[in-house]
């Protein structure tokens, strides 16, 4: 149960970044309480996640998905262009998120 929290934690750190970056034209009331609320519930997911979760793996975790989520965001929603070494440095995120989980021995 403790990765699903670090996923959704996860999820809501991209939905908060995504309230972030449309702060740009100014932000309404209702994206700055929508922030907020996705990045308090990220911290507190995260906070309950590590309990049982390795901090290192946890925290990879959580700051990868969050990674992912930004790179795919700024590429579907936002228009921005992906380089191959963006792609590469995403890939090589992942590579040691996964790796840090299988060195901590937290694969569960």
């Amino acid at each position: 149960m403790a990765w699903i929290f670090v996923v959704l934690a996860g999820l809501l750190e991209t939905v908060w970044i995504y309230f972030l970056k449309n702060t740009e034209d100014g932000i309404s009331a209702l994206g700055a309480l929508a922030m907020a609320a996705s990045l308090l519930g990220s911290f507190w997911l995260l906070a309950l996640a590590m309990r049982a979760n390795p901090l290192a793996a946890a925290y990879a975790a959580w700051t990868g998905i969050g990674t992912l989520g930004a790179f795919l965001l700024g590429f579907l929603v936002f228009g921005e262009r992906l380089s191959p070494a963006a792609i590469a440095g995403l890939v090589l995120i992942v590579s040691g998120t996964v790796l840090l989980r299988v060195a901590t021995g937290s694969g569960a």
